[in-house]
């Protein structure tokens, strides 16, 4: 896997894309009644490829839901297979999919089934569509054909940052990280500035595992973080399963991610940043089923329906709940910016130049930690 993804394209034309596709997702579930009918009548059979259990409280949990939502669509059969390795054995899951399943829409959706993977499926199966998750999608290099989902989930780790800046009360706090590429560190630095925020005294000790599912690990970098004072984890992982029950066994507070984590910290869970993919799979199948070109990339945040914030814990005061609900509210109006000009790196260095929104392509290549994250981008 690469550690950075890169989006090299035109801004003016990625803008255009991205609200392109933000506005044909918007509807994707909510179709007219003629419209729902018409295409009821295109049968599509849609292949959802997971790289860990359906039910590992994260991840692919997330995923699983979405497919879920649209066996619900009429028209669309849904074909799965879990703990599928990022090696040639999701090729095989992909050609198994296609050529006996009959599946013309695939989402391979972990990180590591792109390249070379998909694209090779891509290129044998061209008229099969693949959507990955991620932000590898490049105009002009890889197949019309493939295309890219994701979602500004940076948005929520932002707010679960301002909930822990008024909850945690060492002001520290910890993250836990798989591996470095941008999405992850642009997550990082979201819950950080969220908190520093509330109060700019907070930091944010970071501890990278290397890989995407790594529960020993995990479970020491939780306890590690613990023992030097952070009392609220958070982390960007496959599975917060075991950071999260971490957390409550040691009696600190805890922010989830991907799905909602809440019924293993029933007393620390505080919030948590979920995706909502049945938004990207919708607008898919809707463009599968009209015969519109492939939507190559999609993105969006709170305010498209691609991503939301898990319910408030019990111990969540009033404060954070009132500061958190008004920059929930600006966001979802599409006027909050998160990354602001003269953001400095934690070696000091200005990295933002001028306020960035969600859409900037600059966002999708991030390669530093902002000012109060503890620790280094591993090399």
């Amino acid at each position: 896997m690469s550690k950075k993804t890169l989006i090299h394209a035109d801004t003016d034309d990625l803008r255009r894309r991205l609200l392109a596709g933000s506005a044909l997702a918007a509807g994707s579930l909510l179709l007219p009644g003629a419209l729902r009918r018409a295409q009821a009548q295109t049968p599509i059979v849609v292949g959802v490829i997971y790289v860990g259990p359906r039910g590992d409280f994260g991840y692919n949990q997330a995923q699983a839901a979405a497919a879920a939502a649209i066996k619900k669509l009429p028209g669309v059969k849904v074909v799965e297979e879990e703990n599928v390795p990022e090696t040639t054995a999701v090729q095989k899951t992909m050609e198994a999919m296609i050529n006996q399943d009959k599946a013309s829409l695939i989402f391979p959706t972990s990180f590591g089934y792109f390249d070379p993977h998909m694209l090779k499926m891509a290129e044998k199966y061209p008229k099969v569509r693949f959507a990955h998750c991620g932000g590898l999608w490049t105009q002009g290099k890889h197949p019309a054909n493939t295309g890219s989902y994701f979602g500004y989930i940076d948005e929520c780790q932002f707010l679960a940052g301002v909930v822990a800046g008024f909850t945690s009360k060492s002001k520290k706090l910890g993250f836990i990280a798989a591996k470095p590429i941008p999405q992850v560190l642009r997550n990082i630095n979201a819950f950080t500035l969220g908190a520093r925020s509330v109060d700019p005294a907070f930091t944010t000790r970071v501890i990278f595992t290397g890989e995407w599912s790594m529960p020993v690990k995990e479970a020491e970098a939780a306890t590690s973080l613990i023992d030097q004072g952070a009392d609220v984890l958070t982390c960007h992982v496959d599975s917060p399963k075991v950071i999260m029950e971490t957390a409550e066994k040691r009696g600190i507070f805890c922010s989830g991610y991907h799905a909602s984590q809440a019924a293993l910290a029933p007393k620390g869970y505080l919030t948590g940043a979920e995706w909502d993919w049945s938004t990207p799979y919708g607008a898919q199948i809707k463009a599968a089923q009209g015969g519109a070109a492939m939507p190559n990339f999609l993105r969006g945040g709170l305010k498209d329906g691609y991503v939301k914030m898990s319910p408030y814990g019990a111990a969540v005061g009033a404060p954070a709940k009132a500061k958190a609900d008004e920059i929930k509210a600006a966001m979802m109006k599409g006027g909050y910016v998160i990354f602001k000009a003269g953001i400095k790196d934690n070696k000091g260095n200005v990295v933002v130049a001028k306020n960035l929104d969600q859409f900037d392509p600059e966002l999708e290549k991030m390669n530093y930690l902002v000012e109060g994250v503890v620790g280094a981008i591993p090399g």
